[in-house]
């Protein structure tokens, strides 16, 4: 594939993503209020620790409007979907994702375990 095709290709990606995005969005906004206010500050919270290009976000995100969308059905409170530590609930969605600390971690080890290996190459 030559490189226009391969920008191509990349950019109706970009383009499919944000309006799947979007749509995903005004269904967030449709829920009942107190669904829609933890989902943002979930979301919000998710995005400040994400990493890469926030693709493992937006599958996290979907499965939570899911997980949203059925307590709200069902009539529960969104407390009763989260538990009473939202963080938490949030830190062990996050736990499967790549975040920046993840990133960090990685790079420290590679970065170390690359100079070790030269070393051992000038011996």
């Amino acid at each position: 594939m030559n490189p226009l095709s391969r920008l191509f290709t990349w950019m109706e990606k970009v383009r499919r993503e944000k309006r799947e995005y979007k749509q995903l969005q005004a269904k967030v906004d449709a829920l009942p209020k107190e669904y829609s206010y933890t989902y943002h500050k979930i979301e919000h919270y998710m995005w400040a620790h994400s990493g890469g290009d926030g693709m493992d976000v937006i599958a996290i995100m979907t499965d939570v409007y899911d997980l949203f969308e059925a307590g709200a059905a069902q009539g529960r409170g969104v407390l009763d979907i989260t538990g009473e530590d939202v963080a938490d609930f949030a830190d062990e969605l996050l736990a499967n994702a790549k975040t920046w600390t993840t990133n960090q971690h990685d790079a420290l080890n590679r970065d170390i375990q690359r100079m070790i290996k030269r070393e051992g190459d000038q011996r």
